[in-house]
């Protein structure tokens, strides 16, 4: 069952109306990649270099990115990508290889900003 703002309680209303959205620093003190549903999963750990910078995108502007890394790079981790660095076998790597022959001209790596999320998709 959804609620929309009109069917909430006069307190609910005046709870949402009295916070400063403005003030508040987004991604300062919990990570922008843990929504507690891992609807963000399928980028961390993407094979595909497009998803990959995806992911940086979104770790770029985290508050916990330098813990994130720290930890992944203690933990040895295997794959992923933590703290807006792309880390295989616990090593952080510049650039995931794709599979079959190496080109003869390096790609360049692809750098994508983050789109914002429109106000009315935030739950």
């Amino acid at each position: 069952m959804t609620l929309m703002l009109t069917e909430l309680s006069s307190s609910h209303k005046d709870l949402l109306e009295a916070i400063d959205f403005d003030s508040v620093t987004i991604g300062s003190s919990y990570a922008r990649c843990a929504d507690g549903h891992g609807t963000l999963t399928h980028l961390f750990f993407s094979e595909d270099e497009f998803d990959i910078a995806r992911a940086k995108a979104i770790c770029k502007k985290c508050g916990l990115a330098e813990a994130c890394l720290s930890g992944a790079l203690e933990r040895a981790e295997v794959y992923g990508v933590w703290g807006g660095q792309l880390v295989v076998d616990g090593v952080i790597v510049a650039i995931k290889r794709g599979r079959g022959r190496p080109p003869k001209n390096p790609r360049p790596p692809i750098v994508v900003d983050e789109v914002p999320v429109p106000p009315h998709l935030v739950a």
